[in-house]
Parts: structure tokens; sequence; C-alpha cells
């Protein structure tokens, strides 16, 4: 998959395209909807299969206050949709003066003139441009009188009929709910990022982590997960069971949060290296200790249940 960050200087190859627009945050299964469509369709026309995404994500620009809400930062985003077989991610910087163009000129700057769109398509429920002044009836209205099809694509439901939605999978994280938001989304949720150097304790006490810090990330609901956990070789993505915890560290006064991964039967140094860390199942809450012992007995124990849990996955 190509990634292009200007749609002013699109390359030929990447243009005249059926183009899935939107955010994308989370890559559910409802955003798979409507990517799957403009592949199908651009498959049928012989067509390059692209993605319009959004970076920053439009909320953090219009509300900066907000607490960490991302379910797939911009690398996130890149590996999920080139999972899907997508060609071509295009990454359109979003900031104060890009959310002032007048719809209209969304479509007949960025769509036509500089992605030279043959079909688009997007959610039922996708608007645009100055004060969110475009709908998907202009766009279909607009596609025919500027030579560009144009898809609407319906709620995708569950089966007990709820929309698949980004909200509803925050709402199972903040909940601690992995599972259920592994259903809305279709894979784990997982979170990416850098190992970054600690105070190294838990390599004193006979349980090394791989610490990363959460950033934009939406915080899961603070507590010990069995976890999976993904580092890139190569070309070869090696995956090892593990036990994280996501939390302040009360034992040790800790304020910020922090997931501390260990790895099971993994002595290696992985730091300043990007890994994954997909949340498998909640095990408990985070707990504050009275001391080392009673931490290390606790630590055993919540490895024991997360190797339990993993077995059970990888056999299910």
């Amino acid at each position: 998959m190509r990634i292009y960050r200007h749609f002013e200087t699109l390359p030929n190859e990447a243009r005249g395209a059926a183009i899935a627009v939107g955010n994308f945050d989370g890559v559910h299964l409802g955003h798979q909807g409507v990517i799957g469509e403009a592949g199908r369709i651009a498959r049928a026309g012989k067509l390059p299969w692209a993605v319009l995404t959004f970076e920053p994500h439009p909320r953090r620009v219009f509300k900066p206050d907000q607490p960490p809400f991302r379910l797939t930062p911009f690398r996130a985003k890149a590996r999920a949709l080139e999972k899907l077989g997508v060609d071509a991610m295009i990454v359109q910087r979003f900031n104060a003066d890009f959310s002032r163009r007048p719809a209209e000129e969304f479509i007949t700057q960025v769509l036509v003139d500089g992605f030279g769109a043959r079909h688009v398509v997007a959610g039922y429920d996708f608007v645009f441009g100055h004060n969110r002044g475009g709908n998907c009836e202009m766009l279909l209205a607009m596609g025919q009188k500027l030579g560009f099809g144009f898809t609407a694509v319906s709620a995708v439901e569950d089966a007990n009929g709820e929309v698949y939605s980004s909200t509803r999978v925050r709402n199972c994280l903040r909940a601690g709910d992995v599972n259920g938001a592994a259903d809305i989304l279709g894979r784990p949720f997982e979170i990416e990022g850098r190992v970054a150097h600690g105070d190294k304790r838990g390599r004193t006490i006979g349980f090394p982590t791989l610490n990363l810090h959460l950033g934009s990330v939406v915080r899961p609901e603070l507590g010990v997960y069995a976890v999976r956990i993904g580092h890139l070789e190569g070309a070869t993505e090696t995956w090892m069971d593990g036990v994280a915890n996501i939390g302040v560290r009360p034992t040790f006064g800790g304020e910020d949060v922090v997931l501390e991964a260990h790895a099971f039967d993994f002595d290696g140094d992985l730091y300043g290296e990007r890994i994954t860390i997909a949340l498998v199942e909640r095990i408990r809450e985070e707990k504050k200790f009275d001391g080392l012992d009673s931490l290390k007995a606790q630590i055993a124990a919540d490895c024991e249940t997360a190797r339990g849990i993993l077995k059970e996955k990888q056999a299910s």
C-alpha cells in the first residue's frame, strides 16, 4: 500500500481511483463495509482502490481539550488498511484552514481536481466541509454533474441490530470489555508504540516489562490483561503471549497511565523498537500492594491466568 500526504501532488498512478472517504478511526466492521465497497467497485472497473482519511482527527482540532480517544492513530490505521488490501492511503492534513473549506470546494478541488476520483464511497451519515455543509445527497448530485459515481453505504449492524461504530468500541474499552470491542472491530484491539525505558523495577523482581506510553490512544479500563505482543523483524511479524498492566502503578506512587507488558519466555532487548499489544481479555482491576512480595505473588498468578486464557483462545 502506498501512502500519500498531499492531494495537490498525487501521482498519476493513484489518480482515477474508487475512493472511500471518512475518518475511519478504528477501521471497524462498519468502516470495512464502506472501504470494501470501494474495493469492489475498483476491482470491477479495474481502478486503483484508495482511502482518503484525515489527520489529525477533526475532533482533536475542534475539541483539543478532550481526553485521549483515538482507536487507531496514523500508524495503526495504515496497518489496518493495508491488511484489507487497499492500494493507496491518502492522508489529508486537517486543520482550521481546511475545516473552513466549503463543501462544494472540497468536491471540486480535492475529489475532482486533486484525485480525479472515478467513484466516491462514503458512509450514509458522512458530512464534510465548512459547518458540515456537505452530505451524501450533495456528493451524488455533484458527481452526476462532474462525472464521478457515488455510493452511500448503509449502516452495518451486528446480529442484535446494533450499528457498528467507533463510539461503541470506545465504550467497550472504557468498561474493560475487550471481547465486545473485538466483536465490533473484527479483530482484537491493539495498541502500538515504541518501547520506552522505564524504571526497570520489573526486571529486578523477575518480570521484565515492555513499556509503552499511550499518547493519544483511548484509555481502556485500568487493570491487568492477557495480551499478545507483536514485533516486526524485517518482513516477519513475530507474536508472543504475555500479560500487561494498564495503569498508574499505585504501589509505586505513579500518576501517568502507562502500559507495561511482560512477554512470556522472552529475555530479548526491544528498547526503542515498535511493538503491538493486542488486548485479549481483562483479568482484574489494578491494585495497590503493600510490598514487593505480595506484588510478585500476584504477578505470578496473573501470568498463570493469562497463559490459560491465551491457550484457550488459540484452541478455539
